[in-house]
């Protein structure tokens, strides 16, 4: 059964915000969601939210409002939140995985690093005030990190730095929304074959001068439980985390990675 079908009861008729919907992850948490029933707003910052939308309506419940805007700028945030009805569930997926190696005197490595402390922690914080006034008792709020949000890795500082916030976002959002009634959780996905993934391989690929399917291989085989995650794999975390199953949940940041956090 997949995790569309087992959350129908609950997404019914509840209407649920995905950022970060153009493609990956975001893309397929809100194709879930919509085979789930529910009523579903998406929004990224590039035109392929419109082609996104309309794959998403072939097989599923067409998303009732499909907006474009650049979550870094909380302007334009709030301007493209506010035609919206009230929110039950605010799922942000949108991020920016640059490279950033800290030794590299390139001025670009700073634009980079500040970018994505702009969409990854700043974006979510604009979203996230500009959905609390339609957001009441019983809402679930939804971030992802990463698993290297609890790790580090070389190179990625301003990524690794940005998702280490999620983290804290999440708790801080927690502690003050839980009087609320709202429930504040992060998924810290491992490894998913999303653009955003593969662009990482590919660079890795051409560093070390081997075919982008042998980098692939090593990373899937370093897992306790081998093989890479596809963006499929998480539409059930997040549907959890946005439905009332989760009513005793808040301040989490949750593994899917097939054992990566653990080695």
């Amino acid at each position: 059964m997949s995790a569309a079908a087992a959350y129908r009861a609950l997404y019914e008729g509840r209407h649920v915000l995905v950022t970060g919907a153009s493609s990956g992850i975001g893309r397929s948490v809100a194709l879930g969601l919509a085979q789930a029933g529910a009523r579903l707003s998406v929004l990224a910052e590039n035109d392929l939210i419109h082609e996104a939308a309309a794959g998403i309506a072939a097989t599923g419940t067409a998303p009732e409002h499909v907006l474009h805007c650049d979550v870094s700028d909380a302007g334009q945030v709030r301007a493209a939140l506010d035609p919206l009805p009230p929110i039950d569930a605010l799922i942000q997926v949108a991020g920016y995985q640059p490279r950033t190696p800290v030794d590299n005197p390139d001025p670009l490595i700073d634009a980079e690093f500040e970018r994505c402390m702009a969409i990854n922690v700043t974006g979510m914080w604009h979203v996230t005030r500009a959905a609390l006034g339609k957001m009441g008792q019983g809402g679930k709020i939804v971030l992802t990190s990463s698993i290297w949000g609890k790790t580090a890795v070389p190179e990625y500082a301003g990524y690794v730095t940005s998702k280490h916030a999620v983290i804290g976002l999440t708790r801080a959002l927690a502690a003050d929304l839980g009087p609320k009634g709202i429930n504040v959780n992060a998924v810290c996905p491992g490894w998913v074959e999303t653009e955003g993934a593969m662009w990482t391989v590919r660079e890795q690929a051409a560093e070390q001068g081997i075919p982008v399917a042998e980098i692939v291989q090593q990373i899937a085989d370093s897992f306790p439980m081998p093989g890479m995650m596809q963006p499929q794999d998480m539409q059930a975390i997040y549907l959890f985390l946005a439905s009332d199953l989760a009513r005793d949940m808040t301040g989490q940041a949750i593994n899917v990675d097939r054992g990566a956090g653990v080695i």
